[in-house]
């Protein structure tokens, strides 16, 4: 299924959580406003709200919380992308301009504040103990996550056991907890809603795992941020790590060199070496392996149209080009 196709088998739902993003975005603050506005109508696909969606239409749920849920995870995304923005000191993110490249680093760390209190704010109109307690606990495992990559920063003996953990904290735990929502939501059995978590976290890492690739092979239109970012700003991404362990011996220390000193002065050289190296296909396969393994959870949900999207948003974390 595609991805238009996938958007469309739950656009009504799709449009009401726009409604109710808008609707809980306003305060009386007019910056807040104007910021939010902005960042949450540049959102690009909406994926993780989509999985609430779609996920709570693959187990049979017929309320309307799972729109709310949506919602929240909307915000938290939003609220990690504002902080990332500030922390990597990000001048674009999807073709436009970061929040804190407008209005400064103060007014985005505070805003990306106001959506976390906000989400947790919609938690309680769930009125769903459960459904807090993995918001919770996902909030916490994305901060430490942001902590674990600072910490990966400049370091160029990152192993690839460390980098895949911040990622499925920092990136991937979001898409676990939307899958899962939508399966609690719908009242699932114990083994489905595992399986809906781990296919949520399999996809995520399947995403992020393509974002290392396309950082070095898309053009920044195509991306919708700068190519290089992650070299730039230090980051050993998975393409770096295993070029690292397995270049010659000369082309390692130039990556170690970049990984220390960050900066884009040599990315068409480093480029080189990790196609030579095999790191790009490496970190492709790795990504097919996890988008593989999360269309293996789906066997536990019926047959149907939503569990075609799911599998289709599987199939699209590969194929993509931004």
């Amino acid at each position: 299924m595609h991805l238009q196709a996938i958007q469309a088998l739950v656009a009504p739902d799709m449009e009401a959580v726009d409604e109710t993003i808008h609707a809980r975005l306003r305060s009386e603050v007019v910056l807040i406003n104007q910021l939010g506005r902005y960042i949450v109508n540049n959102g690009g696909k909406r994926l993780r709200p989509h999985l609430v969606l779609l996920a709570a239409g693959a187990t049979g749920y017929t309320g309307r919380a799972h729109v709310t849920v949506a919602a929240i995870i909307e915000f938290i995304h939003t609220a990690t992308l504002l902080h990332d923005d500030v922390v990597d000191a990000s001048d674009m993110r999807r073709g436009q301009r970061t929040a804190n490249d407008i209005w400064g680093n103060e007014a985005a760390v505070l805003v990306g504040d106001f959506l976390y209190s906000r989400a947790f704010e919609m938690m309680v109109d769930v009125g769903s103990m459960r459904v807090m307690e993995i918001l919770a606990r996902t909030t916490n495992a994305i901060a430490e996550g942001e902590v674990m990559q600072l910490l990966n920063v400049h370091d160029a003996d990152t192993t690839e056991e460390r980098y895949l953990g911040v990622i499925r904290s920092k990136t991937a735990r979001l898409f676990e907890a939307a899958s899962q929502l939508g399966g609690v939501l719908a009242g699932v059995d114990d083994t489905a809603e595992t399986a809906l978590a781990h296919y949520g976290m399999h996809l995520g890492t399947a995403f992020q795992l393509i974002d290392d690739v396309l950082d070095y092979s898309a053009c920044a239109s195509d991306m919708g941020k700068n190519v290089g970012d992650d070299l730039a700003e230090g980051k050993p991404t998975l393409p770096l790590i295993h070029a690292h362990a397995h270049a010659q011996a000369h082309e390692r220390a130039l990556i170690r060199t970049a990984i220390e000193e960050g900066g884009v002065e040599h990315i068409e050289r480093i480029g080189e070496i990790l196609v030579r190296a095999g790191s790009i296909e490496y970190a492709r396969r790795r990504a097919e392996a996890e988008s593989a393994a999360a269309l293996a959870q789906l066997d536990t949900l019926p047959s149907g149209s939503y569990r075609d999207a799911l599998a289709g948003l599987a199939h699209h974390a590969l194929e993509r080009d931004r």
